[in-house]
């Protein structure tokens, strides 16, 4: 498989991402595929991909996990749409990690969502990916109005030659495993569960922003993460780890208004308990993994109040990585 043309936008550190359908090599094919938006990559999607990868080995073709930017709900509904839990650049990372072969990235817009059906099986599966296998969820629905399901894949695999793999949830401790599912734990403030159903932390990928030099004053090393428009549990304080320039740090860190310093304004501070230098400016790449609410967010009397709760704050998370360990 050593002919597969290099897209412009393919990055040497992962595989092959293709944005649109036109942009798949002529020679690409054949392949066995899943098809969704993979939102978190979760237990479920790894299962299903990892049953793309060992059915393409066996036949010798090339896997490949196809998905949709924006997500289709923020382009039909944006009203309605949910917060996600991975910006694309992590999901392709993490869709990289099965062991596919490429990424296929179609830009959701007006004319894919007018795709019958048939038109999506024929111009993209068939005639771009020469698909020999599929594997989906037993909800997937695709085509215009989201009106054809498995049973309909099923049929277009019957005529075009092309088996389609339908997969039964996954359920880790009695729990179904979906994107929505996740989504509602982070959003409870329920990260050990959302743990369970990722198979790792919830964790936020970002940048620093330039903070109101609170931190400094409280005498903890703080870094304030810059404007995230992905999902984030609520407002509270939790048991974090930092991780940035090469380097993880055990963190405390506040999601909220800070409404003891007067006029609310929203930030996500986090304070780091082994603080060592580190080199840090406004477009260094930051991981900030969620691992345990320790409180809601509470308007304190003073600075000094706060001051006080900060330190039995930092106290728990210490206790917490120490029986971690």
């Amino acid at each position: 498989m050593n002919d597969l043309a290099t897209p412009l936008n393919f990055d040497p550190r992962s595989v092959p991402v293709f944005r649109t359908a036109e942009e798949i090599p002529a020679s690409f094919g054949p392949s066995v595929a899943a098809i969704g938006n993979f939102d978190g990559v979760h237990l479920g999607h790894r299962e299903i991909l990892a049953s793309v990868v060992k059915e393409a080995k066996a036949l010798g073709v090339r896997a490949v996990a196809v998905t949709f930017d924006p997500h289709p709900e923020q382009f039909l509904r944006p009203a309605r749409a949910p917060k996600l839990l991975t910006p694309m650049a992590e999901r392709t990372r993490l869709m990289a990690e099965t062991g596919i072969d490429a990424v296929v990235v179609l830009r959701f817009d007006r004319a894919l969502a007018n795709l019958t059906a048939k038109e999506f099986v024929d111009r993209i599966l068939v005639g771009a990916l020469g698909i020999r296998g599929l594997h989906e969820g037993g909800n997937f629905h695709f085509g215009h109005g989201a009106r054809a399901g498995v049973a309909a894949l099923e049929k277009y695999g019957a005529g075009k030659g092309f088996a389609v793999h339908v997969h039964t949830p996954v359920k880790v401790r009695g729990m179904e495993v979906s994107s929505t599912a996740v989504r509602q734990r982070v959003a409870a403030g329920d990260l050990t569960r959302a743990r369970w159903m990722l198979g790792r932390p919830f964790a936020v990928l970002g940048t620093p922003a330039t903070g109101r030099g609170i931190g400094t004053k409280l005498l903890v090393p703080t870094v304030n993460m810059a404007d995230y428009d992905g999902l984030l549990p609520p407002f509270g304080v939790y048991v974090t780890r930092l991780k940035v320039a090469g380097r993880s740090f055990h963190s405390v860190t506040n999601v909220g208004n800070r409404p003891t310093f007067g006029e609310a304004s929203f930030a996500v501070e986090s304070h780091i308990l082994d603080f060592e230098p580190v080199e840090l400016n406004e477009q260094t790449p930051v991981e900030l993994e969620y691992l345990l609410r320790l409180r809601g967010e509470i308007e304190w009397p003073s600075p000094e109040a706060l001051k006080a709760q900060i330190f039995q704050d930092m106290a728990r998370a210490k206790r917490y990585f120490r029986l971690a360990k």
